[in-house]
């Protein structure tokens, strides 16, 4: 055999070598994979950073306050549906044009959003921004995968997690700075020369790969975008609409329902399926997926009831509330630097198990909350969480690509990140509903025995010499505290019965052969 037959065409432009898996040589590794995780962090930020600019939005749109939420919906929905079709569009268009078009796209579509003028306008932005950042994640991790070898898989996975964790987390903190010592428009500003700097990195760096064109299954995506259309605006609007009694929210689940139901139906009998059946019998994929679901949907509800705890209840103001939360950071931040070194060395269904029980003990302490804590308990317990969420996002990002076939890695990536935000969206769903309906019984239970003739009631009136209008309302703002920290500390219960039944799970997953055994 020849010297040329045995080295073979170059890597990073051999259609063959990369189906077969070989690992992509670049030039600077180091740099591109800067550039690639300046696009995921941008992405992740644009989830959450808009969330506190909304009210100042609202003046300068002359938007009501529920039309204002489209800000927000309009993205989440968009992010969702387009997210599916990166295998289809990786495949077809080549890796390297799909994710720098996705970088530009959403780049420019950013300075859109921040020089909107109507409601009509920014709306249309998002919806093209959700569209256009749709493909960044799972792109990242795809390519993160593809430069490394198998052995570095861990490593490469802790920059990819801490930038997709990261994001939501420092995403409020940072929108809340920007909007208060500039303008809610520098929300989007910020993403400019983030996106310079990613744009031209991976132009320069990642090397063009064959595009492998394969038949678009239009049913196939249709169904599933209207599935997970439906699902987006049933979990976004059910809270207003005060859920299953709106007519709306019926429709929306029923097509919700019937979506998925069609495309399972379909995927299962199509001679070029929207996603590759193929890829839905990966044992260790799957179980990620499901557990991937259920972390986002803590992670996430997580982030969202705490702001407005520390805010109604104990009154912390917005950059106060970011700076105690800010541990939480601090802590995934740790576990990145430990985890990546581990995995390959550890079994890493240990380090998901160890992350999962850090998460539930973590939880358990926030059961200990109470209207007259200090900031000790929050930072503490965020610390924790954060350290063992670090420890669970890295390892199944990991374990979930290890026995699948590299050429089917985008298409798994794209479904891995849908179903990570839906978890993310119905556990902030579900969490908002049970907080509410448990603030209303506790309220009801602690307001039932007192009436204005109550003993109780008359004697704490005469010791204080206020008048009854005063005394009633002082106490009605601290039954309302005592009844809402007492809902929010059985949301925290609760997550923490889910993260402990998400363990025997772990044990399902094949091991992944460790490098050099």
């Amino acid at each position: 055999m020849s010297e040329a037959s045995r080295r073979g065409p170059a890597a990073p432009t051999d259609r063959a070598a990369k189906a077969a898996g070989e690992t992509i040589e670049v030039r600077h590794k180091g740099l591109l994979t800067l550039s690639i995780m300046l696009a995921t962090v941008m992405q992740a930020l644009d989830s959450t950073i808009a969330n506190v600019a909304l009210p100042s939005m609202r003046g300068s749109l002359g938007a009501g306050q529920d039309q204002i939420t489209w800000v927000l919906t309009s993205y989440i929905v968009a992010a969702a549906i387009m997210t599916p079709l990166t295998g289809w569009l990786t495949d077809r268009f080549g890796l390297r044009q799909v994710f720098n078009t996705s970088v530009a796209g959403f780049t420019i579509i950013s300075m859109a959003c921040g020089i909107a003028s109507s409601l009509n306008e920014m709306v249309l932005f998002r919806v093209l921004q959700g569209l256009f950042g749709a493909c960044l994640v799972p792109l990242s991790q795809t390519v993160l995968l593809d430069i490394n070898p198998k052995e570095r898989h861990g490593q490469a996975m802790a920059f990819w997690g801490a930038g997709v964790m990261l994001g939501p987390i420092i995403g409020p903190t940072l929108g809340g700075w920007l909007t208060e010592t500039f303008d809610w428009r520098y929300v989007f500003f910020v993403n400019l020369p983030v996106g310079i700097l990613a744009f031209f990195g991976i132009l320069f760096f990642l090397p063009k790969v064959p595009s492998r064109p394969r038949v678009f299954d239009f049913i196939g995506f249709f169904m599933l975008s209207l599935a997970i259309g439906a699902l987006q605006m049933m979990l976004d609007r059910g809270q207003d609409l005060d859920w299953f009694a709106s007519s709306e929210i019926w429709i929306e689940t029923g097509l919700a329902v019937s979506g998925i139901w069609m495309f399972a139906f379909h995927i299962a009998g199509s001679d070029h399926p929207f996603i590759d059946p193929v890829i839905l019998k990966d044992r260790n994929l799957m179980t990620a997926v499901l557990l991937v679901f259920m972390v986002g949907a803590i992670l996430l509800a997580g982030s969202a009831l705490l702001p407005g705890m520390l805010q109604n209840i104990l009154g912390y103001p917005v950059s106060l509330t970011g700076l105690v939360l800010a541990p939480r950071g601090l802590g995934t931040m740790m576990a990145m630097m430990v985890v990546g070194r581990l995995v390959g060395r550890v079994d890493v269904r240990l380090l998901i198990l160890f992350g999962l029980g850090l998460t539930a003990y973590s939880l358990h302490m926030m059961t200990g909350y109470s209207v007259l804590m200090g900031r000790s308990p929050i930072v503490s317990s965020g610390i924790v969480q954060g350290f063992g969420l670090g420890f669970v996002f890295v390892p199944l990002s990991t374990i979930a690509f290890s026995t699948l076939e590299p050429r089917h890695r985008a298409n798994a990536a794209g479904l891995f990140s849908l179903v990570r935000n839906i978890g993310s969206s119905i556990g902030i769903s579900l969490a908002s509903a049970i907080l509410s309906w448990n603030i209303a019984i506790n309220r009801t239970e602690m307001t039932g025995k007192l009436t204005p003739s109550s003993p109780r009631l008359t004697g704490v009136l005469e010791g204080t010499g206020l008048d009854h209008a005063t005394l009633l309302s002082v106490i009605n703002s601290q039954i309302t505290a005592q009844a809402s920290m007492i809902a929010y500390i059985d949301d925290f219960k609760l997550m923490m019965l889910v993260t402990l039944a998400l363990m025997p799970l772990v044990l399902i997953m094949r091991k992944p052969t460790i490098a050099g055994r």
